[in-house]
C-alpha cells in the first residue's frame, strides 16, 4: 500500500466486500497447493476482531487466522493475498483510530516473521513486541528479514472469537 497516512482505513476495514462468501476453484494446481476447492473470503472486520482477542505477550500468524476462518465457515482454506491486504488494513486502521486500539503487532507473517507493511515498519514492530518480553532476532546477509524468536512457544491458541 502507499500514501498510507491519506487512506481512511476504518472505513475500509467496515467495507465487507460482499463477503463473507465461498468460491469454488477449479485451477488443479491452486487445489493442490492448499488442499481443496472450498475458498473462503474473510471480511476486513473479521480479521480485526480475531487481531483483538490476541493477549499481551503472546502472539499469532496469519496463517493460524486463515486456518481459524476456513474451519469456521467450512471450507477447505481462506484465501491468502486477501489476507494479508485485510491484515495491513486492520493495522491501519487502529492507528488511526483514538481508542480501541488493535494490538496488530502481535500477528506475525509466517514463521513468526515481522510486517513491514505495518505502520512504522519492522522497527515499530520490533519495540512493540520486546516490550511485551519477545526476542526479535534479524536473518540474512543482505536482505534481513525478522522474526519473533521461538515464536511456537507464545503462540497464542484461537478459540471461538
Amino acid at each position: 500500500m502507499a500514501n498510507e497516512e491519506r487512506k481512511d482505513f476504518n472505513r475500509m476495514l467496515h467495507d465487507n466486500k460482499d463477503m463473507p462468501k465461498i468460491q469454488i476453484i477449479t485451477d488443479q494446481k491452486s487445489i493442490e497447493k492448499y488442499g481443496g476447492k472450498r475458498m473462503y473470503f474473510a471480511p476486513p472486520l473479521d480479521y480485526d476482531q480475531v487481531m483483538k482477542q490476541v493477549p499481551y505477550g503472546q502472539v499469532v500468524t496469519v496463517g493460524e487466522i486463515r486456518e481459524y476462518f476456513a474451519e469456521q465457515a467450512g471450507a477447505d482454506f481462506t484465501e491468502p493475498i486477501t489476507a494479508g491486504i485485510f491484515v495491513s488494513i486492520a493495522a491501519w486502521a487502529s492507528h488511526q483510530r483514538t481508542s480501541d486500539k488493535t494490538p496488530y503487532w502481535r500477528t506475525l507473517k509466517a514463521k513468526g516473521e515481522l510486517n513491514p507493511k505495518y505502520p512504522g515498519g519492522i522497527l515499530a514492530q520490533k519495540e512493540k513486541l520486546e516490550a511485551e518480553g519477545h526476542h526479535v532476532i534479524r536473518r540474512g546477509r543482505k536482505h534481513f528479514r525478522y522474526y519473533v524468536a521461538d515464536y511456537e512457544a507464545v503462540q497464542w491458541a484461537i478459540k471461538e472469537v
